[in-house]
């Protein structure tokens, strides 16, 4: 078998554009993976055109070889374009021996451990602005059947927090813990927003919330920033969705930096990648829990380490999305009662791409607004969701 082809299709998501990724062979195989890069979107396209040339006429089973010698031919290394680039293409590939050979690509990970994985929703909040907004919200997301609840209560604030700011804040998660529950778990969102006093200031006052992480609590490139918060702060610190690679993740790993770690399988090295940084994790009792508000692929390739890892803890996943998300793959998950997803067990990633659908929502550009807006709306007209809901039998 033989790359003949490696090209992009780009869809139009309302906060971002999905850029799908998709590797022909000259057995007619297609794989498929996902190369979103919110605001960059353009980039990775012209970064998956120069990585096309270099695998026509090349063996796609031979991922791991492509891969290290892509990696190292490509003079300049990491970064989230060229990253990017590299994990769509990795994921793909992964696609095409799976559904070669007609199993799962977890099947190719080693089997799995569990056919079902733990669930927090993202986007659940759009258009709230007011804690009772909020609360009604997450009334609504759990009575769908999550029973975790993922956000950012801060607003565009930029490296500190007031008093007045910091109660506002405090006052939506106290509204949403209390529509909820005790049982329901809060995931609360730093967006890499704060220095390290702030961020611990932050850290002691959600404490009483008593969430299951605060994620990216300071910004992304400075370690011992996130060192030293995770050292102060009383809640479990998670991080990770911006680095890239082992070389990422294996100093934070070393420095205790983080209680859960956050790779994207579309920007931190594709599904073998994301494989070693969990056994990398681990080894130091670190929790793997995927940054993943993303698009079909993403998803389904999320879903199906989620089955083969063993310290696989949680999924991130969009609560609602654009209306047309159904059309433009034959993506149907199903979130059980107790808010998990089933693992699908089709051939490859399990996707296929509706051509026609997706043509009908072309590139739009989308902005990145997370210090230009002070409410975060990310709701798209008529937004719904795109879950099947079942009992997993």
């Amino acid at each position: 078998m033989k790359i003949t082809s490696v090209d992009t299709l780009v869809v139009d998501f309302y906060r971002t554009n999905l850029v799908i990724v998709r590797v022909s062979t000259d057995e007619g195989i297609v794989g498929l993976g996902e190369a979103t890069l919110e605001g960059k979107e353009r980039a990775v396209q012209g970064a998956v055109t120069e990585l096309a040339e270099a695998v026509i006429g090349l063996d796609p089973t031979r991922i791991s070889g492509i891969l290290y010698e892509l990696a190292r031919d490509w003079y300049w290394r990491g970064g989230p374009v060229v990253m990017t680039a590299l994990s769509s293409f990795e994921m793909a590939l992964w696609d095409i021996s799976a559904r070669e050979l007609g199993v799962p690509v977890f099947r190719l990970l080693g089997g799995a451990t569990r056919d079902r994985v733990r669930a927090y929703a993202n986007g659940w909040f759009s258009g709230a602005a007011t804690p009772e907004e909020y609360a009604a919200a997450a009334r609504r997301t759990v009575d769908s059947g999550f029973r975790g609840l993922k956000w950012d209560p801060f607003e565009n604030f930029d490296l500190t927090i007031t008093h007045r700011q910091l109660d506002r804040a405090l006052a939506q998660i106290d509204a949403v813990r209390s529509a909820v529950g005790p049982d329901v778990e809060l995931f609360i969102e730093g967006h890499g927003r704060f220095d390290v006093t702030h961020a611990i200031k932050i850290a002691r006052e959600i404490a009483q919330f008593d969430p299951v992480f605060f994620e990216e609590p300071c910004p992304p490139d400075n370690l011992d920033a996130l060192v030293d918060i995770r050292r102060a702060s009383p809640v479990p610190i998670a991080a990770g969705e911006r680095w890239f690679g082992r070389q990422g993740f294996a100093p934070a790993l070393a420095r205790q930096a983080v209680d859960y770690v956050q790779p994207d399988v579309t920007h931190a090295g594709g599904i073998a990648e994301l494989a070693f940084i969990s056994t990398l994790a681990a080894t130091s009792y670190v929790g793997f829990a995927p940054h993943n508000p993303s698009g079909p692929l993403s998803t389904a390739a999320s879903l199906q380490l989620g089955a083969a890892l063993p310290n696989f803890r949680y999924l991130e996943i969009m609560a609602t999305d654009v209306p047309w998300r159904p059309e433009v793959t034959n993506e149907r998950l199903v979130l059980t009662e107790e808010g998990d997803i089933l693992v699908p067990t089709g051939p490859g990633l399990g996707i296929e791409l509706d051509l026609e659908a997706i043509a009908r929502h072309p590139f739009t550009p989308h902005p990145m607004r997370l210090f230009q807006d002070a409410v975060f709306d990310i709701r798209p007209p008529d937004e719904r969701s795109f879950f099947n809901l079942g009992d997993g039998e």
